[in-house]
């Protein structure tokens, strides 16, 4: 049974007189609502007095019912006991989810430290059987770097310092190369670098001279060059290198490609060939360094993919598209070294005011006119032997050709540059690569010509 109670208050105007009559009202009805109303309703009240104008006032109201709610209060206990269920094995699922994810990080980075401990451990072993670098005491290098001073400090890069040394006990000057703690690519790219430069010997590859690491520490020890990279030269003013010194470095640097990629018992690709990744020393002599993005290949084997790595503005085209490093994908790199190197522009800053073309299309634009050498830094006063400056720049265009089948081999760069061989014979247009995929999965590239700026756009 539905009942409703309900007070109210009236005033009664009567439409001859101003006289108001106020009077309360109680009413009480009970009836059976679910016999006249549907299951759903929506509950008001209103009166009528005829002619006579009434203010209504409702007191208070009382709605209730008799009616047992078994149903919904049941539907209410499962809805809770579902929850009870549900919310439980939802938390317990997300916490196995949860504890499986810190299990399985957990075991890849315990696998990951055993491979480490195990590759290290073979680097001691290989290291200390051998003739090469030497293993030093963490304390000999705290000392010969006045404890990594700032006032020792050569450089910075991305995984670590470059600082200056001076070991008593050898009488030497050295460059310390100290790994950030805690960085992961820097300890991966300190054992490839000491894994594959420890077994090079060239003149014109920086020596590494010794090496120590533990749990936490990862140092390199280098020679030290005097006369810093190449690029503090070019483009930072710290000195005008005159033509000649400019053209060793060029040879020097081609010579230690050619060692290598075709004189060393296994095939190194450098993947990182740039200007701050040359050293000078006491007397100019490129030496290249930095050996952490190095990769062994057998000469006999093609592209292999590495994994993209490396600066863009030298890194050739087809690698930055497949991350196929590969010998020629090196030659491209020197060939960028050797414009910046006649050119005294960097690859990665903008070498034409009216234009946003890189430096190897512009230098291409300038053969097309015919105006190869107007391309010569002006540092050095038009002092400079204009057939090497030729050979050079067709040289670097030759090896940054964005075809990769049409690069040269080092050795040949070499004849060039020591006029035992013919200059190329370029087109008067930089070509653009095209690659296609064939349905064996390989790789295939060629070159156009006469493709318009805006195909030219569309590739890069």
């Amino acid at each position: 049974m539905l009942s409703l109670s309900l007070r109210y208050g009236s005033e009664t105007v009567s439409p001859n007189n101003n006289n108001n009559n106020n009077n309360n009202t109680n009413l009480s009805y009970k009836v059976d609502l679910r016999e006249v109303l549907p299951e759903w309703v929506t509950i008001g009240f209103s009166g009528t007095t005829g002619l006579f104008m009434e203010k209504h006032t409702l007191r208070y109201w009382k709605f209730s019912s008799s009616l047992k709610t078994t149903q919904k209060r049941e539907d209410n206990s499962n809805i809770i006991k579902l929850a009870s269920l549900i919310v439980p094995l939802c938390v317990l699922v997300l916490g196995g989810i949860v504890a499986y994810a810190i299990l399985l990080r957990r075991g890849r980075k315990t696998t990951q430290e055993s491979e480490d401990r195990v590759a290290l451990t073979t680097i001691n072993d290989d290291l200390e059987r051998g003739t090469g670098p030497k293993r030093f005491d963490f304390r000999d290098l705290v000392l010969a770097t006045n404890n990594f001073s700032d006032e020792q400090k050569l450089g910075e890069g991305g995984f670590g310092c470059v600082y200056k040394g001076y070991l008593s006990g050898e009488g030497i000057m050295v460059a310390v190369k100290k790994i950030s703690q805690g960085s992961k690519q820097g300890k991966k790219e300190y054992m490839t670098e000491v894994k594959i430069i420890s077994g090079l010997r060239h003149r014109n590859l920086v020596q590494l001279i010794g090496w120590f690491h533990d749990e936490t520490q990862f140092l390199l020890v280098y020679e030290f060059m005097p006369n810093c990279s190449l690029d503090s030269h070019l483009f930072y003013q710290k000195s005008v290198l005159k033509w000649d010194v400019r053209y060793n470095i060029a040879t020097g640097l081609a010579s230690a490609l050619l060692y290598l990629h075709e004189e060393c018992e296994q095939c190194v690709v450098h993947r990182d060939i740039k200007a701050s990744n040359i050293m000078l020393d006491s007397g100019f002599n490129a030496k290249l360094g930095d050996f952490g993005l190095a990769r062994l290949m057998d000469n006999e084997q093609g592209l292999k993919t590495t994994g993209l790595a490396g600066t863009l503005g030298y890194m050739a085209p087809e690698y930055a598209i497949t991350g196929k490093a590969s010998k020629e994908s090196d030659v491209y790199s020197f060939g960028v070294v050797a414009l910046e190197i006649a050119c005294g522009k960097k690859a990665t800053a903008k070498v034409d005011p009216d234009s946003d073309i890189g430096l190897v299309e512009w230098v291409w634009s300038l053969l097309g006119k015919a105006e190869l050498l107007s391309g010569v830094d002006q540092m050095l006063n038009k002092e400079y032997n204009a057939k090497e400056v030729e050979r050079l720049m067709m040289v670097g265009l030759w090896c940054s050709h964005p075809d990769r089948s049409l690069r040269p081999p080092i050795h040949e760069v070499i004849q060039v540059l020591k006029f035992e061989g013919a200059l190329p014979n370029l087109p008067m247009k930089m070509p653009v690569p095209i690659y296609y995929a064939p349905p064996d999965g390989s790789e295939v590239s060629f070159s156009s010509a006469t493709m318009t700026n805006s195909s030219m756009d569309m590739v890069r």
